[in-house]
């Protein structure tokens, strides 16, 4: 084993985690506001993948020049964003408000039966077996040597995924409609009492997740370069791990948990081999939880009654 192996195996941990840190985000987001696993979230971003596949054909970018196929990716982004975006605030309206008085776990099977729905829709639109997503970018290394290898891939990854997590936090941080998700977060009720419109807040709080879960669903199949019906079950199992690892409903703890699990993904993968790479990820999760129940950046909260 060589410091070359070990750098190599983080540079493709970190950018599979950043991407999986984005995916996480939306189920951190949606649980920190109204206190729901969207398990149908990882699912959404399959149909996302999909649209984007779609687009990729009907505007021609397997075969477009450098310059166009850029613009081409930037529009994807935002075409699968708010498709993606869109979806989501549907999928709450038309399912999730009519239950946000009833028993937790009411919702929580009402998102599972979504994601079977969205499942068996991209089963229709992909077909069975697995599809191959144009490699719109040059697999050239863009750095010095052979020492490392990063690719326009991997550049990709860091373009995206780093502004629109600082967008994020900005946007929670430092804007009016940030404060008050912060405060529909802690109490909806007195959010409701001193004027907030919480009903909206949520629905942005929806389409901001769907929106980067729509752009994670191109970076996605730019990256690996395959998409499937069945994507959105693993990959959304893994960001959700991510969630609860940093901290469900903590955003800087969800970008902290993809990164870690890309890491251990990467390392793993590298050290023992793929097939022992799940069960490592989830033994590290359960050790972490055994000893620090609300995750690495999550707050203890005592349970209301």
């Amino acid at each position: 084993m060589s410091a070359q192996f070990l750098l190599q195996q983080c540079l493709i941990g970190l950018t599979n985690g950043a991407l999986v840190a984005l995916v996480a985000l939306g189920y951190t987001m949606v649980y920190g506001i109204i206190g729901l696993i969207n398990f149908a979230h990882g699912d959404l971003i399959m149909l996302g993948a999909c649209l984007a596949l779609s687009l990729v054909g009907a505007l021609g970018l397997a075969t477009a020049g450098p310059a166009a196929t850029w613009v081409g990716i930037v529009a994807l982004i935002l075409l699968c964003g708010l498709f993606c975006g869109v979806i989501n605030v549907a999928v709450d309206r038309i399912v999730y408000k009519p239950l946000r008085g009833a028993p937790k776990l009411a919702p929580l099977v009402s998102a599972i039966g979504v994601s079977f729905i969205f499942m068996n829709i991209g089963l229709f639109w992909l077909g069975p077996a697995d599809r191959s997503f144009p490699e719109l970018l040059p697999s050239t290394n863009l750095l010095r040597g052979d020492v490392l290898q990063f690719s326009w891939k991997d550049l990709l990854v860091v373009l995206v995924v780093g502004p629109l997590m600082v967008a994020l936090s900005v946007l929670v941080r430092g804007t009016r409609l940030g404060k008050a998700m912060r405060a529909v977060s802690q109490d909806p009720t007195a959010a409701a009492l001193v004027g907030i419109d919480v009903d909206r807040v949520i629905a942005a709080t929806f389409f901001i997740g769907g929106f980067l879960g729509g752009a994670a669903s191109v970076i996605y199949g730019l990256y690996i370069n395959t998409i499937g019906f069945q994507m959105g079950f693993q990959n959304g199992l893994y960001a959700f791990t991510a969630a609860v690892l940093g901290g469900i409903g903590s955003i800087p703890g969800a970008v902290v948990g993809g990164l870690v699990i890309g890491l251990v993904r990467s390392l793993s993968t590298g050290l023992v081999g793929e097939r022992w790479t799940g069960a490592i990820v989830f033994t590290i999760l359960i050790v972490i939880l055994v000893f620090r129940p609300e995750g690495l950046l999550g707050r203890r909260t005592r349970e209301k009654v």
